[in-house]
């Protein structure tokens, strides 16, 4: 790739949720908005590489959108009322670029709770809000999502069809619709987050600039409901999974897991924000909602200096609340890790044998990676090569696959 590409590249992965949102407040049209700002960003992979990246590029691409706005509205003869409009807007207002730097978090609220509205379904609000606030391509929220790239181009096309039809309004919902579209929200921020924390895809386990868009748009949604507990408890489980993100993989790029990892250099800044957001969080709710519950557990693996201060029967615990607040096989699954920890591998197996039948696991690589682990600690080595073998085969991550493919065969040497 060109390195004036690799900028624009850059560039757009942090302006683009800025440059939809000021658009789209203008527009009234999330995907009217979306089509400008690509058509902004095939501009500057045009002329950047001869003329040069611009001082302030987000300006420049906000400059060309509203031109390709303007240029696109009076070809429409039938929208002759909207030109008069959208020209009083763009042309006799104050300069787009500043405005949308006044208002620029506004902007960004109204874009995430749009591209979250209930009108679409939960897989069309993950991508869209990939697409427009993480500035993913259609191919990367394809690999997260194990999709043709083709059917998710469908996808998102479908998406901003719906929003259109519905004549979605581009703002920040209130009054009793304001907590489950909140909910909506969050649960995307956590979608983003976990596609940095564990890359579906791709060459690399992580992918540290999802997690800093997602820890971005979270500390947004916190600052716009500080009174409700679980956008704190959100944040506190970011902050203190990203805290472990720079020790989570070796020199090499291979897995380095939670139990190996070099806890000195776990980003304290990030653990002491993670803290208080969880305390923030109690505060406001105890442990009622998933994220607040989730990131206590983050909690007890923070505060132990070393791996065997963990306090695992606390884990135990907290999972069995978060079981309660949000029943899920995975959390069952990872309950069984902790109990293999506070009372040994032979009770966790058998919860994890329960599991085996679950059909929402039957492709999920962790179950037969946890169940090989537990055989080995009780010396069934051939089976849990087995099971090492046969979850190697359910991840397309290529550090996951490996570090499964050298456990089981560890297993064959011993």
């Amino acid at each position: 790739m060109p390195a004036t590409h690799a900028t624009v590249e850059a560039v757009w992965r942090i302006e683009a949720a800025r440059l939809i949102a000021g658009l789209a407040r203008v527009v009234h049209d999330v995907g009217l908005a979306e089509d400008l700002a690509q058509d902004a960003l095939v501009a500057a992979l045009e002329q950047w590489p001869t003329s040069g990246v611009p001082n302030n590029p987000g300006a420049w691409l906000m400059a060309v959108a509203k031109r390709r706005a303007i240029d696109g509205v009076r070809r429409e003869v039938r929208l002759e009322r909207k030109v008069a409009e959208l020209g009083r807007a763009l042309e006799t207002a104050e300069e787009i670029d500043v405005d949308v730097e006044e208002h620029v978090e506004d902007d960004v609220l109204r874009l995430m709770f749009t591209a979250c509205h209930p009108v679409l379904t939960p897989p069309a609000r993950a991508a869209l809000t990939l697409k427009m606030l993480a500035g993913l391509r259609t191919e990367e929220i394809a690999r997260a999502f194990l999709v043709p790239t083709s059917t998710m181009a469908q996808r998102i096309v479908r998406a901003k069809k719906v929003l259109a039809d519905a004549r979605v309004p581009f703002e920040v919902p209130t009054g009793p619709d304001l907590a489950p579209r909140l909910a909506s929200v969050l649960g995307v921020v956590y979608l983003l987050f976990n596609e940095g924390y564990s890359a579906t895809a791709g060459p690399d386990l992580t992918r540290p600039d999802l997690c800093e868009e997602a820890m971005r748009l979270g500390r947004v949604l916190a600052a716009f409901a500080p009174d409700e507990p679980e956008a704190h408890g959100l944040i506190a489980l970011m902050e203190l999974q990203a805290s472990r993100l720079r020790t989570r993989t070796g020199a090499s790029g291979e897995i380095v897991t939670l139990l190996e990892q070099d806890r000195t250099r776990w980003d304290r800044l990030l653990i002491h924000r993670g803290l208080a957001a969880l305390d923030r969080a109690v505060t406001l709710g105890g442990l009622s909602g998933r994220y607040t519950a989730q990131a206590a557990i983050a909690a007890c693996h923070a505060r132990a200096r070393t791996p065997d201060e963990t306090n695992w029967t606390e884990i135990s615990t907290l999972y069995s609340i978060l079981a309660r607040v949000a029943p899920s096989p995975i959390i069952d699954l990872n309950r069984a890790v902790a109990i293999s920890m506070s009372e040994g591998p032979t009770a966790a197996l058998i919860l994890v044998d329960a599991l085996v039948a679950e059909k929402s696991l039957s492709r999920y690589h962790l179950l037969p990676a946890v169940r090989a682990d537990l055989l080995l600690k009780l010396n069934r080595t051939a089976e849990a090569r087995t099971e090492y073998e046969r979850a190697a085969t359910l991840t397309d991550n290529p550090r996951e696959r490996d570090l499964l493919l050298s456990r089981a065969a560890n297993c064959a040497d011993n």
